[in-house]
């Protein structure tokens, strides 16, 4: 009887990740190597779907931008003058910024440079984008105490200490 995939489970992904269009977002190079159960390894709508499932198991799953990276904030891209930034800045960077609360830090990414000024977006790329997943259950394996306190993988494919 092969495992399932049930909470404390360490789950092994073979997965693709596609747009809509069909352009591929991640090629899955490194499998996905999660433990499930609510540990926030996945997104939550991904992990419901995987949830009993076994090794061997293919499976498409579609996931809109509320599921996946959200949807696209406007409110997030920001004109700022460039003598905020170092002299060194180009488009692509990206930089951490924590909100005027303190509370949360965000990524922002540059995104255009001109007349001084440095526009810069707080959206994940994958913003607004929706995710087709095809994935295959590679392996699935009890999860150790250890990796059970911690919430996470421990070992080949997963978090080292």
């Amino acid at each position: 009887m092969q495992a399932e995939i049930v909470k404390n489970t360490v789950v092994t992904l073979n997965y693709t990740v596609r747009d809509p269009d069909g352009a591929v977002i991640d090629d899955g190079h490194h499998p996905l190597v999660y433990l499930h159960g609510g540990y926030d390894g996945i997104f939550p709508k991904l992990e419901e779907t995987l949830h009993g499932k076994h090794q061997g198991d293919t499976l498409q799953v579609k996931l809109l931008p509320d599921d996946a990276f959200g949807e696209y904030d406007e409110s997030l891209i920001m004109i700022e003058d460039a003598k905020l930034f170092p002299e060194n800045i180009e488009v692509g960077m990206s930089f951490e910024r924590v909100s005027d609360d303190g509370a949360e830090e965000l990524i922002y990414r540059v995104t255009d440079i001109a007349d001084g000024k440095v526009v810069v977006d707080g959206n994940h790329p994958l913003a607004g984008v929706s995710l087709v997943f095809d994935i295959t259950v590679a392996e699935v394996r009890k999860a150790t105490a250890e990796e059970i306190s911690h919430g996470h993988v421990h070992g080949a494919g997963g978090h080292h200490h």
